[in-house]
């Protein structure tokens, strides 16, 4: 018997939501080796995340459309898909797809309910599917991990669930995020073209990360300074509007995007930034905070959804809607050099008390509690 953990998001790497199934199978094998195996969707190009090699694996062909349309129906018709892990003692769904299985008892992990709060930023395929499917998933798990108080609240608010079912369990970053070496900084900054003062911005770009709105803070920003824009991260969806805008810019050649960064470089990115700006309208918990911070890097932030929750007193913080609020955060720890050493010395301390181990005993500890039958039952 085996407790699975579907690590699905990682072997399609898909950002975030890769990173946390990658970084949390990683500590829980750390943590109780020979107790767990993995499950994922194999498609054209999937591949099991390093350091994984080593732990038992089942997999379906399937790609990822076609298996979150059978996953569905198969909750919906009740069919267990019990073949497919037979000798499981529970299923662990990392994302938002948890199949339906007989007899076994499932924990659904949440991140984030964006396509319902922000119907609006999501594609209509992708918000039916989900307004459709994740309701009947979350009803349908014995146990819910959510990774932030905020999704927490969500979820009672939107759907109604009782909050006994739901246990919160942080994510962190990852122990490579730490302060880099100058050398390090130094060919990051040749590597990306970076400037040498800039803000930098991490995360897919889509219409929720509020970046149009960051444009019109450095508009103001630069009336007085040059400030530069260093955007990292690939094309999400819903993009159109924000690169229109993006191309007709008056200080084009004052934002740098470099599309995706390889974890490798993006330690090195942070540390070469002066400050980190993350203004999302919502994140189900805001790894980039930990991320910057982690690396030595004083975070302005939105004060939405999750973040003050993750940035705790080391972040700045400003309303999301208010562009000229946003600009007089990033300001205030733009011009002193004072102020960031000490958001510096904060966000080292704030970002050590999240870890992936102590997420991985806290996970362990939601096992043992639906596998003693004390969480539940299930719809």
């Amino acid at each position: 018997m085996a407790i699975y953990l579907d690590v699905s998001a990682a072997a399609h790497g898909r950002a975030g939501l890769g990173r946390y199934a990658a970084s949390l199978a990683r500590a829980l094998v750390d943590a109780a080796a020979g107790r767990f195996a993995l499950f994922y969707n194999r498609g054209r190009e999937t591949r099991l995340p390093a350091g994984l090699e080593h732990v038992p694996t089942r997999s379906v062909r399937a790609g990822y459309k076609p298996w979150r349309m059978a996953v569905w129906l198969g909750q919906l018709a009740r069919i267990g898909f019990n073949r497919l892990v037979p000798d499981a003692e529970l299923f662990h769904a990392t994302e938002h797809l948890l199949i339906p299985l007989r007899g076994v008892p499932t924990v659904l992990t949440v991140h984030d309910l964006i396509f319902y709060l922000f119907p609006e930023h999501h594609k209509p395929l992708n918000y039916w599917y989900l307004n459709l499917a994740l309701p009947l998933y979350c009803h349908r798990a014995t146990a819910i991990i959510a990774v932030s108080e905020a999704s927490k609240r969500d979820l009672v608010r939107c759907w109604g669930l009782d909050p006994a079912r739901i246990t919160v369990v942080h994510e962190a970053a990852d122990p490579r995020f730490r302060p880099a070496s100058p050398a390090a900084i130094a060919a990051v900054r040749r590597r990306y073209g970076l400037p040498p003062r800039f803000l930098v911005t991490v995360g897919v770009i889509e219409p929720r990360k509020n970046l149009s709105r960051l444009l019109d803070a450095l508009v103001i920003l630069r009336r007085d300074e040059d400030v530069h824009l260093v955007i990292v991260g690939g094309k999400g969806w819903l993009t159109s509007d924000f690169f229109r805008k993006l191309e007709a810019f008056p200080h084009r050649r004052a934002v740098i995007l470099t599309g995706y960064v390889p974890d490798e470089d993006l330690p090195a990115v942070y540390g070469a930034a002066t400050v980190c700006v993350q203004p999302s309208l919502y994140e189900g918990f805001g790894l980039p905070l930990l991320e910057a911070m982690a690396c030595g890097v004083p975070v302005v932030c939105s004060r939405a959804s999750s973040f003050p929750e993750v940035g705790g007193d080391a972040a700045r913080y400003f309303d999301p809607t208010d562009v000229e609020g946003m600009a007089e955060a990033i300001r205030a720890v733009w011009r002193d050099e004072a102020l960031r050493a000490e958001m510096r010395a904060q966000g080292l301390v704030q970002a050590a008390r999240f870890s992936w181990a102590r997420a991985a005993r806290e996970t362990i500890a939601v096992y043992e509690r639906v596998l003693a039958g004390t969480v539940g039952p299930a719809d």
